[in-house]
C-alpha cells in the first residue's frame, strides 16, 4: 500500500507480480517486467508547476512527491535483488476540480486524481510446455503440502481487506499494520528451487504450485487443494514462524511475502528436499491432501497442537468454503459530468496574457506540455532499475547513442541459444489515458488498447493480432457516483466490443475498485476520487529482435536524405479533451479522443508486418501524450539532429488555433522515417493491407545534425522555430528535479548540463579488433572433440543472480561452465578440476554487510574453504574473472589471490544511488604484458553494461591506485563520450578515481571489474549497437571477446 508505505508498498507489488509468474503451471521464470505509477500533483518544493493545486491529504499519507521519490526505488530495488529486468512502464499525475457535483460547496472539496496512487507491475516470463498446466491427475493422495520461503511474520495482516477499502473507511492502526515488507533475496532463493525444479522437466517433483498473496495461508492452501481436487489436513505448528509468540489467527492470516505453495508427491520429497537444501531455501511440511472431492465430501481440516481449547481451529466442507459461484449484480446509475468546450487558443491566452505573440505563445504551450510528468522524460525512474540483468535484453527504454529514454516497447530475446537465423523473442508494450475517462470512459479504455498495440508494433511481431495477448488492469471508485456505470462503458467497448472485433483477447488482469480517499481538513469534509483508469499490457512473441523500430532519427551523415511520414489513424479528427495541453492550462475539456474504425487498426497492423518484412522504416514513434509535436521533438532527442516540418496536410488554416489542435492533439497515429528513395516502396506496403493512401501524409525532412532545430511551417512561411537543446532541458526538467531531490544534487546538475551539449558525439565502438575473427586455437576443437573441454566453476552465492548470463559467454568461448553454489563447496566440493573460477554479479546475501562482504566471509572465515580458494588461486594453470558483486567478492578476498595486494574495494556510489546505464570503457593493456582476457583489445573504446550500487573503487593508500596503475594493472577505464578518461557523472557512473572500472593481478590471471561485458554476448542484445552491426559482427557481440581471450590462453 504505496500510499502509506511507499517504499515496501511498491516493493511487494512487484514481488508478488513476480509470484504470480513464478506459480503458473507447474513452476516457470520471470523474464522481463514494467512498472507504472500513477499519483496526484507532485507539488516539488520550490518547482510547484501552475497547473498543480496543493490541496492537502490524510494526516498519515505519504505526499504524491515522497510516494514518487521511495516507490519507485522500492520496486526497481526488489527487481534489482531478485533479479529481473524493469524495461517499460508509465507515469502520470492527475488532480483536477471534480466536474459533475451539484453543490458549489462539493465543487471546492471534492476533487478527481490518485491520492489513493496506483502502482502498476507486469510482466512476461516463460514456461516449458510440460510445466505449464495444472493438472489434477498430477497429484495422487497423500502428497504433501509444501509451504516453500520466507517465514510466517507479523507483518500485512488484513492487507488484502485493508486494500479493498475506500481510503479513509479503516482505521489508521489497521493501514500500518497491512504493510507489507519484501525481501527479494528470499524470493531468488524460492524461484531458484523452482527453476532447478522445472528444469527436470517431466522430472519435475512439483506436482501443483500456488503463490502465497492477499488472505496469507488462509486463501492460498485451501485454494491449491481446492484445484488438485482434494481436500486438506494442515497442521498449524508445522508453519516456520519467525514469531513464536504469534497468535493462530496471525500464522494462518499473515500475508509474509516471498512464500509459495506446493503439492509434491511422496516420491518426489526427497529430490525436493535436497534441491532446497542446496538453496538454503526454508521450506515447511505443513500437510497432505486427503479425500478426493468426488460427492462434494472433501473437507478442509486445520489443527494445532499446541491449543488445548482449539485444536480443531478450523474443520469446514470445502463446499463451503468455495460454493457455486454467482454472477455479480450491481445496480448503477450514470451521472454525465458537468463539462465545458477546451478553446487551446483561448485558454493560453487567458492563462498566460493575450498580448504575447503567436511563437512566443506555442514556445510557451510547448514547455507546459514538455514539463509534464506524463510527457516528459522518466530517467529518474529508469536509471535506478536493473534493466540487463539474464542478458536477454533486446530493447529497453533508452534509445540511441544518447541513451534516451523514449522506446515504444520492450523487447527480450527467446534465449541464449538465438544466432544466424533464429532472432525470435518476446515484446511488451503499455497503453493507458485515464484522463479521457473524466469524458468518456469508453473512449478512454479503447485508446487505452489501441495505444498499446502502437507501441507493440515497433517490434516484429510474429503473426496477426490473434497472436497479441493482453492484460487489463481496472481501477475505479465504483461507489462513488456515476463511476460504476462508468466503470460498466468503459469494461463494455473494450471487452464486449473492440476486442472481439480486433480478435484479440484479455486472457488477465486485476481490479481495485475502492479508488477513493476522504478525510476531514479542519472540519470540511475533502474527498480525491480517481477516473476510471485502465491500464492495458500488449504481450506478443516477435520474429526477429533485431528488426524493432525505435524513434532514433537517423541521420543524414549516415543514410542520406530522409522523409518522415505521418499515417493518422484518426482521419482528420482533433479532439483534445484529456491532452496534456488542456491539463497544463487546467481544463479538461468535452471532447475526447477515440478509436472510431476498428478496422483500421487490423489493417495498420498488417502494414507494419509488411513493413518490417521490408527494411525501410528507420525510425518509428507514435502519436500519444503530448501530441505530434512531442512525437517528433522525442524522436530528435534520440537522434540528436533537426527536423523541418511542413504542416500543410495537417493543418487546415495555419492558424495558431489550428495548428496548436493539429501539433497537440492526442489522436491515434505514427511518424515513420524512410530514406526519400523509399517513400514508394513504404506506401506499397500500405496498399497491400493497410489504411487508406489518403491518410499517409509526407509532412517533414531529417536536417543535417549540425543543425539540431524543429522548423514548422505553413504554406512556405514559418510558424516557429525551436532548438533541440532548449526542447529537450523542457522535457527533462521534471526528471532532472525529481533526481535532484532524492540523489546526489551535484550528480543531478551534471547529468541535466549533459542535455545542452549539442557537440557530444554520444556512445560509440572504437574497436582495435573484429568481433567475428575466431582467436580460439585449433587444439580447442580438438579438446571438445574428445570431451577435454576447460571447465569453468560458475560460482553462486544466495542472493546471486547474474550466473546465467555469465555461464553462457563462457559457453559461447568453448568453455563448460558448470553451476557450483557455496553449499557445495562449503560442504567439502574441490575446485581442483576446474581450469577457470567466474563470480557473477547479484546481491550476495541482499548486501546487508556491504556489497560482497557476506559472501567473502563465507569464505574466509571457513578453514578448509579457504584453503580451497587459496589453492585454486595459487595454482599457474587458472583464472578467474569477478563481475559487478563477484567483483566486490574476489576484492574482499584478495589476500587469497597473487599479486592483487593494491586491489581496492568498492563502495557506494558518488550519486548515492543505484545506476543502470550503458557507459563508455577503454581497454588500456600493455601488449608486453600476459593478457588472459585482453588479447587484441589494446585502445579498444566500446559501451558496456553498468548496474551497480556500490562500484567506486576505494584505495587504501594514496599511493595504492598510482602504484596499481604503474604496473598496467587497471585493464578497463570509463571514459567520456570524447573517449577521454573520466571521474565526471554520468559517463563515469560511480565516480571512481582515474575512472578505474576493473583491477587485474600482475599476471593478468585474475579480473575483477564492475562493469557487466557478458549481458551484451548475444547479438542484436544490447541498447545501442550502429546500425546493421549486428551483420558485421556475427552471432556474438564485441565483448565475447575477453572469453575467448581467456579461452585462447587456456590452450
Amino acid at each position: 500500500m504505496i500510499y502509506r508505505r511507499p517504499f515496501p508498498g511498491a516493493a511487494t507489488g512487484s514481488g508478488g507480480e513476480i509470484r504470480d509468474e513464478a506459480a503458473v503451471g507447474r513452476g516457470s521464470v520471470t523474464k522481463g517486467g514494467l512498472a507504472g505509477f500513477w499519483v496526484s500533483d507532485l507539488l516539488i518544493p520550490d518547482h510547484k508547476a501552475p497547473w498543480e493545486n496543493d490541496i492537502g491529504r490524510p494526516a498519515h499519507y505519504a505526499s504524491s512527491l515522497d510516494i514518487m521519490l521511495e516507490a519507485p526505488i522500492g520496486s526497481a530495488r526488489f527487481n534489482n535483488e531478485f533479479g529481473r529486468p524493469c524495461l517499460t512502464g508509465c507515469f502520470r499525475t492527475l488532480l483536477t476540480p471534480e466536474t459533475c457535483s451539484e453543490d458549489a460547496e462539493a465543487e471546492t472539496s471534492s476533487w478527481r486524481g490518485y491520492h489513493k496512487p496506483i502502482m502498476l507491475a507486469g510482466g512476461v516470463g516463460n514456461v516449458r510446455p510440460c510445466n505449464a498446466l495444472k493438472e489434477e491427475r498430477l497429484v495422487r493422495e497423500g502428497a504433501h503440502v509444501i509451504v516453500l520461503g520466507g517465514p510466517a511474520m507479523l507483518i500485512g495482516l488484513g492487507g488484502g481487506a485493508a486494500s479493498s477499502n475506500a481510503s479513509g473507511e479503516s482505521n489508521a492502526d489497521l493501514d500500518f499494520d497491512s504493510v507489507q515488507r519484501g525481501n527479494p533475496e528470499m524470493e531468488r532463493r524460492a524461484q531458484m528451487v523452482i527453476n532447478t525444479c522445472t528444469a527436470l522437466g517431466d522430472q519435475n517433483p512439483i506436482a501443483m504450485i500456488h503463490d502465497v498473496g492477499a488472505g496469507g495461508l488462509s486463501n492460498a492452501l485451501p485454494e491449491l487443494v481446492k484445484d488438485a481436487g482434494y481436500g486438506g489436513n494442515f497442521e498449524l505448528r508445522q508453519v516456520e514462524s519467525a514469531d513464536r509468540s504469534m497468535s493462530p489467527l496471525q500464522i494462518w492470516c499473515n500475508e509474509a511475502q516471498e512464500r509459495y505453495v506446493l503439492l509434491i508427491n511422496p516420491e518426489n520429497m526427497n529430490r525436493f528436499s535436497s534441491i532446497c537444501r542446496r538453496e538454503r531455501c526454508g521450506f515447511s511440511d505443513v500437510g497432505c491432501v486427503a479425500t478426493r472431492d468426488t460427492r462434494g465430501d472433501a473437507k478442509l481440516i486445520l489443527t494445532d497442537r499446541e491449543s488445548r481449547e482449539y485444536p480443531r481451529p478450523i474443520d469446514l466442507p470445502m463446499d463451503a468454503l468455495f460454493p457455486p459461484k454467482k454472477q455479480q449484480e450491481r445496480d448503477v446509475s450514470s451521472k454525465k459530468p458537468k463539462l465545458l468546450p477546451f478553446d487551446a487558443l483561448c485558454s493560453l491566452q487567458s492563462t498566460l496574457g493575450g498580448d504575447m505573440d503567436n511563437a512566443t505563445l506555442f514556445k510557451k504551450a510547448v514547455e507546459r506540455v514538455f514539463s509534464m510528468p506524463a510527457v516528459g522524460s522518466k530517467s529518474f525512474l529508469i536509471t535506478i532499475g536493473d534493466r540487463t540483468v539474464g542478458g536477454l535484453t533486446a530493447r529497453d527504454q533508452f534509445v540511441g547513442p544518447w541513451q534516451i529514454p523514449v522506446a515504444d516497447v520492450a523487447v527480450t530475446a527467446a534465449s541464449f541459444s538465438i544466432g544466424g537465423k533464429q532472432r525470435t523473442g518476446e515484446a511488451m508494450a503499455m497503453g493507458e489515458k485515464p484522463t479521457l475517462a473524466l469524458i468518456n470512459p469508453g473512449a478512454s479504455a479503447r485508446m487505452a488498447v489501441a495505444e498499446s498495440l502502437m507501441n507493440l508494433g515497433a517490434a516484429d511481431v510474429m503473426g496477426d493480432l490473434r497472436r497479441v495477448k493482453l492484460s487489463a488492469n481496472w481501477m475505479a471508485a465504483v461507489n462513488h457516483p456515476g463511476e460504476g456505470a462508468a466503470l460498466y462503458e468503459a469494461v463494455e467497448a473494450i471487452g464486449m466490443e473492440m476486442c472481439p472485433e480486433l480478435a484479440v483477447s484479455i486472457p488477465v488482469g486485476k481490479d481495485s475498485t475502492s479508488m477513493k480517499t476522504v478525510w476531514k481538513d479542519k472540519g470540511a469534509v475533502k474527498s480525491v476520487t480517481a477516473p476510471v483508469s485502465v491500464a492495458i499490457s500488449a504481450f506478443a512473441v516477435v520474429e526477429d529482435i533485431l528488426s524493432t523500430w525505435t524513434p532514433q532519427l537517423a541521420r543524414v551523415e549516415d543514410v542520406g536524405e530522409s522523409i518522415l511520414l505521418f499515417v493518422d489513424l484518426a482521419e482528420g479528427r482533433r479532439a483534445m479533451g484529456g491532452s496534456a495541453l488542456a491539463q497544463s492550462l487546467g481544463a479538461t475539456g468535452d471532447e475526447a479522443p477515440d478509436v472510431n474504425n476498428f478496422s483500421l487498426i487490423t489493417d495498420y497492423f498488417d502494414a507494419l508486418s509488411q513493413l518490417h518484412k521490408s527494411g525501410v522504416v528507420l525510425a518509428y514513434h507514435d502519436r500519444s501524450d503530448g501530441g505530434l509535436v512531442t512525437t517528433i521533438a522525442e524522436m530528435m532527442f534520440a537522434g540528436r539532429c533537426g527536423v523541418d516540418m511542413m504542416m500543410d496536410g495537417i493543418s487546415k488554416s495555419g492558424g495558431i488555433g489550428d495548428m496548436l489542435e493539429a501539433l497537440f492533439n492526442e489522436e491515434l497515429g505514427a511518424v515513420f522515417q524512410v530514406k526519400a528513395s523509399d517513400e514508394m516502396n513504404f506506401k506499397r506496403c500500405f496498399a497491400t493491407c493497410g489504411p487508406p493512401a489518403g491518410l499517409i501524409r509526407k509532412f517533414g525532412v531529417v536536417k543535417a545534425s549540425s543543425n539540431q532545430s524543429l522548423t514548422i511551417r505553413h504554406s512556405a512561411a514559418v510558424f516557429a522555430t525551436l532548438g533541440r537543446a532548449e526542447m529537450q532541458q523542457w522535457w527533462s526538467k521534471t526528471s532532472y528535479q525529481m533526481q535532484r531531490l532524492r540523489d546526489n544534487p551535484a550528480c543531478a546538475d551534471a547529468e541535466y548540463a549533459v542535455v545542452s551539449d549539442s557537440s557530444d558525439p554520444g556512445l560509440c565502438y572504437r574497436l582495435t579488433f573484429s568481433p567475428a575473427e575466431n582467436i580460439l586455437p585449433i587444439t580447442s576443437s580438438i579438446a571438445g572433440f574428445f570431451g577435454k573441454t576447460p571447465r569453468v566453476a560458475v560460482l553462486r552465492e544466495q542472493g546471486v543472480n547474474g550466473y546465467a548470463e555469465l555461464a553462457f559467454a563462457f559457453r559461447a568461448a568453448g568453455f563448460e561452465p558448470v553451476d557450483v553454489h557455496m553449499t557445495d563447496v562449503l560442504g567439502g566440493r574441490s575446485l581442483a578440476d576446474f581450469t577457470g573460477l567466474a563470480a557473477p554479479g547479484g546481491f550476495s546475501y541482499g548486501d546487508v554487510l556491504g556489497a560482497g562482504q557476506g559472501w567473502a566471509r563465507s569464505v574466509l572465515m571457513h578453514e578448509s574453504t579457504r584453503r580451497e580458494f587459496e589453492q585454486f588461486f595459487r595454482r599457474p594453470d587458472t583464472f578467474a574473472l569477478g563481475v559487478c558483486n563477484g567483483c566486490q567478492f574476489l576484492t574482499r578476498i584478495r589476500q587469497l589471490i597473487p599479486g592483487t595486494e593494491h586491489w581496492p574495494t568498492f563502495v557506494h556510489n558518488e550519486s548515492a544511488q543505484f545506476e543502470a546505464r550503458y557507459s563508455m570503457v577503454t581497454v588500456r593493456q600493455d601488449e608486453s604484458r600476459p593478457s588472459v582476457f585482453f588479447h587484441g583489445m589494446n585502445g579498444s573504446s566500446l559501451p558496456v553494461v553498468v548496474s551497480h550500487g556500490e562500484g567506486r573503487a576505494r584505495f587504501s593508500s594514496p599511493n595504492a591506485m598510482q602504484e596499481l596503475s604503474d604496473a598496467g594493472m587497471v585493464p578497463v577505464r570509463y571514459v567520456d563520450n570524447r573517449l577521454d578518461v573520466t571521474e565526471r557523472y554520468p559517463y563515469n557512473p560511480n565516480g571512481s578515481p582515474g575512472g578505474v572500472a576493473g583491477v587485474s593481478s600482475r599476471d593478468g590471471r585474475f579480473v575483477a571489474m564492475m562493469p557487466h561485458p557478458e549481458r551484451t554476448i548475444v547479438a542484436g542484445v544490447s541498447s545501442f549497437m550502429p546500425r546493421d552491426a549486428a551483420e558485421q559482427w556475427g552471432e556474438y557481440g564485441p565483448w565475447v571477446r575477453i572469453f575467448k581471450s581467456a579461452r585462447r590462453w587456456v590452450g
